[in-house]
């Protein structure tokens, strides 16, 4: 296993560094050349090196409580590396690896020896030693040891195979930021129990440390809640949007099959355990007065009234739906909170409020009479009352709510803290209020959007967003610099809307939460991004190692044009050509087929249009094409009204190709009958193509699509250009 183990590491470097371009060096200081992610506050390498035995021997000390956390870093280190590293028996002597907690005045004095500045975290500090006598990791608390350990298991899995010697060396390391989080949104998409105990590991392993847990949305409520039980026995299923789903018949129900679930509180309290053994305090998300359309199909008495619903949505983008301010509603969010803050330990509940739609507020009578009654002077000032109404239920349970930065169009409880996506703004306006706030920008810090255009890649947000453009990111720009206290740090978020697996998500979430990682851990002196790029390989490697299916093609790290193979000049995939808008560009995934691979494809949803630049017009006789058609399943406000709809002049319209614009001739038409009854993707017969005479030997070709409304969007999956008929 050892050396199955190097070879991969080992191979698999080669493999991308013929990706990645490999800059000089870092120095010795920074990492002493083991692919350390996040990179040491500070490393040197000595002269001696440690001569381990067959079976070395983790001391725990006085360290019990770690036993399960250090027991997994030392299997993981014994299979990567060959060498059996057991971990010793309560009151049993140990040797070769030693934990001992200092206390931080002693690592305080560590610090201040090496000439370095004493970090503001000193808790998950610690100091690493490899010596001839063996390892040495000192902290001034368990996740410092944690940590440590987790160092020695990069360091020692990035050794050749036939190494037998651990290297002299020392580290002294601790983070910049407290807060170095990750969000999974398990409400558009719902994820096993087993996937995410493995995302926290994932996490753990890059000294990530809050794991944000988006659980509620307009699409689904996945959080058992005992008092409330149809919050997730109705909320938490729905049935997705498109043709495919729709005839999907379950036999038992005679309706179409829902699809969803939801997590039980006995699942909740395993997942919270298994990350505060990893060192990860989870912040739980429930949305609230938005966002909150699940809620409502399950209790339609939380809502507005006159605006009732009867099924959990399948669409995504903003809804109107909002809870009402009945004290019954309160009530119940109140119950849920309180079943909330006995299932997660740790000091920040979520509370959303995001972009909530005041529309039914506004035309509500009862609303402005209990506004009246509560003295709420104004409907933006009522995001500002679910706060802090929520927030003083919290106190007693010694709770603090954090909420999306559009909770800061009023004025907020002192305590409240404020989570910045719409650019650093939020968190500029937070601080200078006094809030302490956590930066999660759009589009940077948001993991939904692609990692490369290559035609392959899974679906996601359009606008590509590389690990250089995460790891450029500025955590701390001088317009925060004077209130450096109240920044805690930053976090990385995977909206799921257009992430259907499991895979996905690692797919998306990796190398770029390593990028995060490094922002929220290490010393700006120490950040540099070529430095960075040189370690990733190795990175990237430990990541397949432990199962993650990681991005690794050099389009997720850098941005470079994309070759288009010689071979394929008369074919063009959807994302080897141009869109014609840049509106709301998203990668599709396909409705169907329901089980098995379903194509995805790049469109704007305003304007369904692709065109290949410089097509080769010599002897071209026809187009060949494969379509797809999906949902429109977007809920996009007034924009609806900007959406590009080309009447058709046949029942199920047709595709059109213009030369050299799209708002040129019409060279050929191809009509999308034969495809109209399929959901998943069709290849239409060749459209015969008629040429000006003046057409010349290029042009660019545009590719649309008539249809009687906005939906379905029909889409290319492919276009061919034929040179000879049959």
């Amino acid at each position: 296993m050892r050396a199955m183990m190097s070879r991969l590491f080992q191979q698999g470097i080669a493999c991308l560094v013929l990706l990645v371009p490999v800059p000089a060096l870092a120095t010795e200081t920074t990492d002493p050349g083991f692919s350390l992610i996040p990179v040491p506050l500070m490393s040197q390498t000595r002269g001696e090196v440690f001569l381990p035995g067959e079976r070395v021997v983790v001391d725990l000390g006085e360290n019990e409580s770690m036993r399960e956390s250090v027991t997994w870093l030392a299997g993981l280190i014994s299979e990567q590396t060959g060498h059996e590293l057991l971990v010793s028996g309560p009151g049993e002597a140990g040797g070769g690896v030693r934990l001992a907690l200092a206390g931080e005045k002693a690592m305080l004095e560590k610090f201040k020896a090496a000439g370095l500045m004493p970090p503001g975290q000193m808790a998950e500090a610690y100091m690493l030693l490899i010596s001839p006598d063996g390892v040495t990791i000192h902290a001034a608390g368990e996740a410092g040891l944690f940590y440590g350990m987790v160092s020695l298991w990069q360091i020692l899995s990035a050794l050749p195979a036939e190494s037998r010697e651990w290297p002299g060396l020392e580290i002294l390391d601790a983070p910049e930021f407290a807060w170095r989080g990750l969000m999974l949104d398990s409400a558009r998409h719902m994820q096993s129990v087993e996937f995410i105990k493995q995302h926290l590991d994932w996490m753990s392993l890059h000294k990530l440390n809050v794991f944000h847990w988006h659980l509620t949305d307009d699409q689904a409520w996945r959080l058992e809640i005992k008092a409330y039980p149809r919050l997730a026995e109705v909320g938490g299923f729905r049935v997705p949007a498109g043709a495919a789903p729709a005839a999907d018949i379950d036999p038992a129900t005679g309706k179409p099959r829902l699809y969803g679930g939801y997590y039980s509180q006995q699942q909740v309290r395993e997942i919270v355990a298994h990350a505060a053994r990893r060192h990860i305090t989870v912040v739980p998300e429930i949305d609230v007065p938005g966002h909150a359309t699940a809620a409502i199909a399950a209790y339609p008495e939380l809502g507005v009234e006159g605006h009732g619903i009867d099924r959990v949505p399948a669409s995504w983008g903003i809804y109107h739906n909002v809870f009402n301010l009945e004290e019954s509603t309160f009530d119940l969010l109140e119950g849920v909170l309180s079943e909330i803050v006995e299932l997660f330990p740790g000091p920040f509940i979520h509370l959303g409020g995001d972009e909530v739609e005041t529309g039914q507020w506004k035309h509500s009578e009862r609303v402005r009479e209990r506004m009246a009654e509560l003295g709420v002077k104004d409907f933006q000032s009522l995001q500002n009352y679910y706060v802090e109404r929520l927030q003083k239920f919290l106190d007693p349970h010694q709770k603090r709510v954090i909420g999306w930065d559009e909770i800061l169009q009023s004025d907020l409880p002192a305590d409240a803290a404020v989570m910045s996506w719409r650019g650093v703004e939020g968190a500029i306006q937070a601080a200078a209020k006094g809030h302490q706030t956590v930066l999660s920008p759009a589009p940077t810090l948001y993991l939904d959007h692609l990692q490369t255009a290559a035609a392959d890649a899974p679906p996601g947000r359009g606008g590509i967003i590389t690990v250089r453009d995460v790891y450029e990111f500025d955590p701390l720009p001088d317009s925060l610099a004077s209130n450096r206290n109240l920044v805690l740090g930053l976090q990385g978020n995977l909206w799921t809307e257009h992430v259907r697996t499991e895979q996905r998500a690692a797919y998306m979430t990796w190398p770029r939460a390593a990028a995060i990682a490094e922002l929220g851990w290490s010393a700006p002196q120490n950040r540099e991004w070529n430095d960075f790029a040189r370690r990733l390989p190795g990175g990237v490697i430990r990541m397949q190692a432990l199962g993650i299916a990681a991005a690794s093609d050099a389009h997720a790290l850098y941005r470079q044009p994309l070759p288009v193979d010689a071979s394929l000049d008369d074919r063009r995939e959807d994302r080897q050509m141009e869109l014609c808008g840049n509106a709301i560009v998203l990668a599709l995934e396909d409705d169907a087929p329901i089980a098995g691979e379903r194509e995805s494809f790049l469109v704007d949803i305003q304007n369904p249009c692709w065109i290949w630049k410089g097509a080769s017009l010599e002897s071209l006789q026809a187009i060949s094409a494969a379509v797809g058609q999906l949902p429109f399943n977007f809920e996009i406000g007034e924009s609806i009204h900007s959406v590009v709809v080309t009447p058709p002049h046949s029942e199920h319209g047709e595709m059109i190709v213009r030369l050299g614009a799209c708002d040129g001739p019409i060279v050929a038409e191809a009509p999308l009958a034969p495809a109209a009854a399929n959901p998943a993707v069709t290849r239409l017969p060749p459209a015969v193509v008629n040429l000006p005479q003046d057409a010349g030997d290029t042009a660019d070709l545009c590719f649309s699509f008539s249809r009687g409304g906005v939906e379905p969007i029909w889409v290319i999956d492919w276009v061919e250009l034929v040179r000879e008929l049959p």
